[in-house]
């Protein structure tokens, strides 16, 4: 990680590569850090269902009673929180601005220390409460209440470290951010695997010990990210001491993070009421639902990938009031990440078995999963379209259509599945309905990107 962060001179000025060079391979450069991280990320979720599975099925179920409260947390503070940090640091460099930008900085921490300290002090009170909820009851529910206590409570320290790489990627830089997640996941690996399972020497924790596994992780990966910041090899120098902490620039955090955390919110809650609705069909077609779904969840990863690179491309045209290059970038990443996904869509449309061949064998749940993919493959597209743009109008500055857009496929898989629910309409229905949320989702993010003002129509030349 130290030759990586040794090429950044300290004081390194901005213009150049971010506000001048061609935009789609200045687009891939940066995006290409982000999509090694997050395809570790997704691994770090395959290898530790593996050894909690070693566990046993009641630690399986357990720790998926846990999973979407700590997906949650992630997409909150990397996506949602993270924009909002990225793009005001962003558009402060971009306007030249960076003593902003470095003042920007420690407020940034100062909100994802005290949303981590949050997080930890909810799931303290009412952990047992939020999974009872959830259908948590039992053994299931004991075991739970073991992996929250460790990595929810510990929330602060998945906080910070997507603070601070959110703070690292609003200068430009992806390649730092990117090393010290991708040390921090191999450390939760490494870490949750032995305390977890007991290897060699080490006494096995159970789930208490994978959970400690994310923790440690993430606070090593937060150390390094800090280091980086205050010891001058960062274009800005994060300053603890000396800085007057101001409500005006909280609000240029929050304006954008605070509105786009409904979108994760919304996703979430979206996926809770299409398991349900899948549910009532049978056991074989909630399986079937899970396996196409793991897809889209396996893609989400390149769309983030793409949409984290966007963000410093915008807010810096912004802040250079280049508001056509801040455009031409958002809609050329919306392009790139609806052709990865899109093209994957189409693949397991044509030949789903390619991967619901993977998980099983039984003929009922292949039939359900081909049909699911065949459906809902093609709009994989607009998934991708529609984060994308969701993630250059946290750049911009302008998140609230594509929050609303996110809001229109609520709506649309709520009523539409309470209809078809009614009528006991059969499972393919329901999967087409998926299909066309995701569909709706894109072009409403399209259409409120296209309409919304981004800024003054003349560019100021840098």
């Amino acid at each position: 990680m130290a030759d990586v962060i040794a090429r950044e001179e300290p004081g390194a000025r901005i213009a150049d590569p971010l506000l001048r060079a061609p935009i789609l391979p200045t687009l891939l450069r940066l995006t290409l850090p982000n999509l090694a991280a997050m395809l570790v990320i997704a691994a770090v979720a395959i290898a530790e269902t593996i050894y909690v599975g070693i566990l046993g099925t009641v630690e399986l179920a357990a720790i998926a009673l846990v999973f979407p409260m700590v997906m949650l947390m992630q997409m909150l503070s990397a996506g949602a929180m993270g924009g909002g940090v990225s793009s005001a640091i962003s558009r402060a460099l971009g306007s030249g601005d960076e003593a902003r930008a470095a003042a920007l900085a420690l407020h940034a921490l100062a909100i994802g220390a005290a949303a981590g300290l949050g997080f930890s002090l909810l799931f303290l009170g009412f952990g047992e409460v939020i999974f009872r909820t959830m259908g948590g009851s039992g053994a299931v529910l004991d075991k739970a209440l073991v992996y929250a206590g460790v990595a929810l409570t510990g929330a602060i320290a998945i906080w910070l470290v997507n603070t601070l790489a959110s703070i690292v990627r609003g200068t430009g830089n992806m390649q730092v951010p990117s090393l010290a997640l991708l040390v921090a996941s191999a450390l939760q690996i490494a870490l949750g695997g032995s305390l977890g399972l007991g290897l060699g020497p080490i006494p096995r924790f159970g789930l208490a010990g994978v959970a400690a596994g994310l923790v440690i992780g993430s606070t090593l990966g937060a150390a390094a990210l800090l280091w980086f910041l205050v010891s001058g090899r960062a274009r800005i120098t994060l300053r603890l001491r000396g800085v007057t902490l101001r409500r005006e620039m909280f609000l240029d955090i929050l304006r954008v993070g605070a509105l786009a955390s409904f979108s994760p919110l919304q996703t979430v809650l979206t996926v809770l009421i299409l398991t349900k609705l899948v549910a009532t069909f049978g056991t074989e077609a909630l399986a079937g639902y899970g396996i196409g779904a793991r897809l889209e969840f396996l893609l989400v990863p390149i769309a983030f990938a793409v949409g984290v690179a966007c963000v410093p491309m915008v807010g810096m045209a912004i802040g250079a009031r280049d508001v056509a290059r801040a455009r031409r970038a958002a809609w050329t990443g919306a392009g790139l990440a609806a052709c990865a996904l899109g093209l994957i869509g189409l693949l397991v449309a044509i030949v789903p078995a390619a991967w619901s061949g993977l998980f099983t064998r039984d003929p009922a749940v292949l039939a359900a999963a081909d049909l699911y993919l065949r459906l809902a493959g093609p709009a994989f597209a607009f998934v991708g379209l529609g984060l994308v743009l969701y993630f250059s109008s946290q750049g911009a500055g302008k998140v609230l259509g594509p929050v609303l857009a996110g809001t229109v496929r609520l709506i649309l898989v709520a009523a539409g599945g309470w209809i078809l629910a009614v009528i006991a309409a059969p499972a393919w229905t329901l999967f087409a309905l998926v299909a066309v949320s995701m569909v709706a989702y894109g072009l409403a993010t399209a259409g409120a990107v296209h309409l919304a003002p981004w800024g003054p129509a003349s560019p100021r030349r840098v």
